[in-house]
């Protein structure tokens, strides 16, 4: 009988997981209008636009082996990345929890003990000892029949929600990387303004000896020595403006690296800026390149799930259990005399909660349009990001040259003041005025660098970096070494 009635349990098992149904709506990823192409073609664009960037390393495209080395150490050192890879494990181990419940539960236990009841005790029998031991020892199975889909849509939103966190680790890698690689080249175009300012400060005190040899021979008036001083002054007061400026991006790069800020330093180095070209792809490949996009898509389809394990609360809940063991007050346990067990299935269902139930599966739907509404608006941002960082590409590199033009053309004038007035033929006013567009110029042309550059940076992590939906984890355990790694 009992080698039949496990066949039957087997049996029932086998039928109730092949005839479970799911009541969670079916799942698409909520709509977006995706554009054809993007805007603010220019010199700087790829020859063939529908490349995909190049993944793994994209910083070495820049061709800075200061920077590859920095950037390694935020894999390895970052706090930030290593709590998001925390955050990833534990989101992976609830998966691993939910999924449990697919499986029977299967539990041991024994108790030893001495006892005394009371000689008052209400429905004593007469002759029922005082003092007694009670012994036992069982084990219990438990099943739960997942009829409904409740327990599976657990799983798929656990699922979803592990690879939402996959996702945000990607995120968060990627901007860690790219806020690096911003903090860098803004430290290295301070350093090309710090040899500018040094190298006009030469020029400047070159000006002010000439304007002191001319009034000391009467030639020149005591203003002239004024205003050169004044030039010399001010450019001196930029030169530890930026020295300040560049302490402050050291430091930010230190804790990026995860080292204090107190022994961390960058050398000064003169090597020039490479503007590489950035591959955009086509706008509907960006769904698959970004990481904030792919963690928004499963949070919405972890939320669609929840709706099925919301509706199938309304629905009764069946268990089976078997309990078995032996019980005895003496010493004599493991006999089949003092056996026992119990056997069957059990059944609940909610007839009335107050609306309890009810509101949950409204919040379920509410929370499935609020992730649908966070995933529009996060593409529609990334599709911004990019649009923004190929306008300003776009429109700088045209500022870039208008600009060169007009530095030349304030290098001619502040050369041609210069020698009039050593001939005595204009006053000093004109060579501070020539002075000062020349630096305006070149000050400006530093920044056009820097921002292109950090534009560059902008547009690979609006692109994602390289990162493909592909890269999401499985949640499998044999994963856990990637999340660590």
């Amino acid at each position: 009988m009992l080698r039949n009635g496990s066949n039957v349990i087997l049996a029932s098992l086998a039928a109730s997981a092949l005839a479970a149904c799911s009541f969670a709506p079916k799942y698409d990823p909520p709509p977006v209008p995706i554009p054809t192409t993007y805007q603010h073609q220019g010199i700087w664009d790829s020859a063939e636009p529908s490349d995909s960037l190049s993944r793994g390393d994209w910083w070495t495209r820049f061709s800075d082996p200061t920077l590859d080395s920095l950037e390694t150490q935020v894999e390895a050192a970052n706090p930030d990345l290593a709590a998001a890879v925390a955050r990833y494990d534990e989101a992976r181990d609830y998966t691993a929890e939910a999924t449990a419940g697919l499986f029977p539960q299967i539990g041991l236990g024994a108790s030893v003990s001495a006892n005394r009841q009371s000689a008052q005790r209400p429905l004593r029998g007469i002759s029922q000892p005082t003092y007694y031991t009670a012994d036992q020892a069982g084990a219990g199975v438990s099943y739960e029949f997942d009829f409904w889909g409740k327990i599976r849509n657990e799983i798929a939103s656990r699922k979803a929600l592990a690879q939402a966190s996959d996702a945000d680790l990607a995120t968060m890698r990627l901007s860690l990387q790219a806020e690096l690689a911003t903090d860098y080249f803004q430290l290295r175009g301070l350093d090309a303004t710090a040899r500018l300012l040094e190298d006009t400060v030469g020029a400047y005190q070159k000006a002010l000896d000439l304007t002191e040899t001319l009034f000391k021979g009467k030639i020149a008036a005591e203003m002239d020595v004024s205003r050169a001083q004044t030039q010399l002054d001010s450019v001196r007061a930029q030169v530890s403006d930026v020295a300040a400026r560049r302490a402050l991006l050291e430091h930010a790069i230190a804790v990026l690296v995860g080292k204090p800020a107190s022994d961390f330093t960058i050398p000064a180095e003169g090597s020039p800026f490479v503007l590489p070209d950035i591959p955009a792809g086509l706008p509907s490949i960006l769904l698959q390149r970004r990481p904030d996009i792919a963690s928004a898509e499963r949070a919405t389809a972890a939320a669609n799930a929840e709706i099925g394990v919301a509706r199938a609360a309304f629905y009764p809940n069946v268990t089976f259990d078997a309990l078995g063991g032996f019980q005895s007050s003496g010493q004599n346990l493991l006999t089949l005399a003092d056996s026992f067990w119990s056997l069957g299935p059990s059944l609940s269902l909610p007839i009335f909660d107050g609306g309890r139930l009810r509101a949950q599966e409204r919040g379920a739907y509410a929370r499935f349009r609020e992730t649908s509404a966070a995933y529009r608006t996060i593409v529609l941002t990334a599709f911004k990001e990019v649009e923004d960082n190929r306008a300003l590409l776009h429109w700088l590199g045209k500022e870039s040259v208008d600009n060169d033009a007009g530095a030349a053309a304030a290098q001619r004038t502040l050369t041609a003041a210069l020698a009039l007035y050593r001939e005595g033929a204009t006053n000093y006013l004109d060579v501070v005025t020539a002075q000062t567009a020349l630096l305006q110029a070149q000050e400006s042309a530093l920044d056009i660098r820097t921002r292109r550059i950090t534009a560059d940076v902008g547009l690979v992590r609006a692109l994602g970096g390289g990162w493909d939906v592909s890269d999401l984890a499985s949640t499998s355990p044999s994963d856990k070494a990637r999340s660590r790694g």
